[in-house]
């Protein structure tokens, strides 16, 4: 094979590419935010960089900086690949009580590689908050109010992102995961893998320690889960 068409060169091929890609999202970041003022806050990720994936920020509304990592919702949508569709305007509710609404634009290569994406963050809470009390002035049942926003944290490192989701799990189970019976852990391990934790790097040395496992407990677990993957899809 000719070594100018060969995996290596292809590799640097898609590296050159996803740069340009990357490139031409970099002034959106600083555009939309200037657009929608203090209450947008605009992320550029590179999910070549793994725990580390935001490139650029524009605003101050999840508190993260270059260099932290995705939310558990971007997490799920690299875990789902070149299958992944952009995520649109969707509620969440940050830890301290606000509520944002969002958009998760994906950045693709030509042959439809995943590469990045470009995230838009409102704080609507004082919209929000000014929307139920026009409603309630003019006389308004309630009976379209929106549901209730999905939790979800930002953290500036991937520990912060993976407690947010196995408090989560925690929550939806009523009881500490250090109480769980051995037949329950297979279901909390295929939970924690939809959310795309295990697509951080050092997602299992951090898991074994929040959950008193050893490593190869952890490698145990997903190697079970990946052997009934198959048989359930």
């Amino acid at each position: 094979m000719d070594s100018e068409t060969g995996p290596g060169s292809r590799s640097a091929e898609n590296d050159a590419e996803a740069d340009r890609v990357l490139a031409t999202a970099l002034p959106l970041v600083t555009g939309i935010q200037a657009t929608f003022g203090r209450i947008c806050e605009v992320v550029l990720h590179d999910f070549r960089r793994g725990d580390h994936s935001v490139v650029a920020v524009a605003g101050d509304v999840t508190h993260r900086k270059v260099g932290s990592p995705m939310s558990a919702i971007g997490l799920s949508l690299l875990r789902q690949a070149e299958a992944a569709a952009d995520k649109l305007n969707y509620v969440t509710r940050l830890p301290d009580g606000r509520v944002m609404k969002s958009s998760t634009m994906l950045l693709r290569l030509a042959d439809g590689t995943v590469t990045g994406a470009l995230c838009i963050n409102l704080d609507v809470t004082q919209l929000r908050m000014s929307s139920m009390l026009l409603s309630e002035v003019i006389g308004d049942s309630g009976e379209a109010t929106a549901s209730e926003p999905q939790p979800v944290t930002f953290g500036s490192d991937a520990e912060t992102v993976i407690e947010s989701v196995l408090a989560e799990v925690e929550a939806q189970l009523g009881k500490p995961l250090t109480q769980l019976a051995t037949a329950e852990w297979l279901s909390v391990f295929k939970t924690l893998d939809e959310r795309g934790v295990f697509q951080l790097r050092r997602a299992v040395p951090m898991l074994a320690g929040r959950l008193g496992m050893s490593r190869a407990s952890v490698y145990n677990h997903i190697g079970r889960l990946r052997d009934e993957t198959p048989s359930n899809s």
